[in-house]
């Protein structure tokens, strides 16, 4: 009887365990909270009408997903480029015509947020060309600010 007793309380232990486990497993997997929803709703949306302006020919329209300061920073390849103007002046430079600039998609983003006032944004970006259909990822920090929600470091590679 003693051997039952102890199968019928480890049985109880094993079952208390797992019932521990799935609602520890429930919160460990639940939904963002509301402010993490809301950053990452915000963030989103810069990415979206910066997808639309590019595929609208609009480059400044896109460089409104930036922040507009000498702090912010790209990096592509080997180089490294540091302000809002010169950004600008470089895809300005490099995507001069519509055949260029292609249409722009984004895909696979985990948007992960930082506090209150900051994110990170993982993803892989696709141009498609007529005659190319360059592609890679990306990795952006994005900030909060009096004029919402801006990038200011993007550090692109090609595949």
């Amino acid at each position: 009887m003693i051997q039952i007793k102890s199968s019928f309380q480890l049985s109880l232990c094993f079952s208390f365990f797992l019932a521990c486990c799935v609602v520890c497993v429930g919160y460990a997997t639940k939904p963002e909270s509301k402010r993490e929803a809301k950053i990452i709703a915000a963030v989103r949306a810069v990415l979206d009408a910066q997808r639309d302006a590019w595929n609208r020919g609009d480059v400044e329209g896109y460089m409104n997903g930036y922040e507009r300061s000498k702090e912010t920073v790209f990096v592509s390849g080997d180089n490294v480029t540091r302000g809002w103007q010169t950004v600008l002046d470089r895809y300005k430079k490099n995507y001069n015509s519509r055949e260029k600039m292609g249409t722009l998609t984004f895909s696979e983003l985990e948007i992960t947020t930082v506090g209150n006032d900051a994110a990170i944004v993982l993803g892989r970006w696709h141009l498609k060309r007529v005659k190319d259909e360059p592609h890679g990822r990306f990795t952006l920090i994005l900030r909060r600010s009096k004029q919402g929600w801006k990038i200011i470091h993007d550090h692109t590679s090609s595949a």
